[in-house]
């Protein structure tokens, strides 16, 4: 019975370190705290009409078709470039000697017998001791990465915040020979980084998600499966 609670302990303790090992990196497109916090813009829809032609309200005649409404669609030029280069180089050694030796006895006169007793103890007690010990590290170590991704994608407008900025969220599949590309990207945007083609740059938005995935054959064929992550993640050598 101990040993059958032991091994379930053990192993109960080996998955749990393990479990995020396995599990593949997830995004949560959940809308930031502050976003569900504050409260939607209200808007007042009750002018007065002085008879002008060119219409009034939030979409006069004469102005640019921005996204200006929740449901109302805006474009995300997505153009993400990371670029790092880091090199690191450092060693360290340590010399250290220590000595420990005897023989402290000496005769202060010219007593020739107490020079003798002196020269007597020294001969018992002169015991040397003597220690060295070296070490000395080295490392070295670089990494270079340059990674882009560019496209383009619809995200409609979620909630009007009572600032007046955007939450928009977008979503986009498309399947090609059995193989789907999954583009989803969340975030808070300004009205006025919108421009005259309804377009708005992923550089110019805030608390941004973007995420880019596959699902097919190719992509399973690339991952490792479940069994040798299991082995990988326990193995402890």
């Amino acid at each position: 019975m101990i040993n059958t609670i032991f091994l379930t302990t053990v192993t109960l303790v080996l998955f749990s370190g393990c479990a995020a090992k396995l599990t593949e990196p997830e995004m949560d497109f959940k809308p930031p705290r502050y976003v569900e916090e504050m409260p939607a813009q209200v808007n007042d829809r009750d002018f007065t009409s002085t008879g002008s032609i060119f219409g009034q309200g939030e979409n006069p005649l004469f102005s640019d078709h921005k996204a200006m409404h929740v449901n109302d669609i805006v474009t995300v030029v997505i153009s993400e470039a990371a670029k790092s280069t880091n090199s690191v180089d450092k060693s360290m050694a340590e010399n250290d000697t220590s000595a420990l030796g005897g023989g402290a006895f000496t005769a202060g006169g010219t007593n020739p017998a107490v020079s003798a007793y002196a020269n007597a103890a020294n001969g018992l007690t002169n015991i040397g001791f003597q220690t060295k010990s070296t070490s000395s590290y080295s490392g070295k170590g670089a990494s270079n990465k340059n990674a882009s991704f560019t496209t383009t994608i619809s995200a409609r407008v979620v909630k009007v915040l009572q600032n007046g900025n955007y939450f928009i969220s977008g979503r986009r599949e498309i399947m090609i020979d059995d193989e789907k590309q999954i583009i989803q990207i969340s975030g808070v945007i300004r009205p006025y980084d919108i421009d005259q083609n309804n377009k708005i740059s992923s550089s110019q938005m805030s608390d941004a998600k973007i995420l880019y995935n596959s699902e097919g054959d190719l992509d399973r064929a690339t991952k490792q499966g479940w069994g040798t992550k299991l082995v990988q993640a326990i193995w402890p050598f």
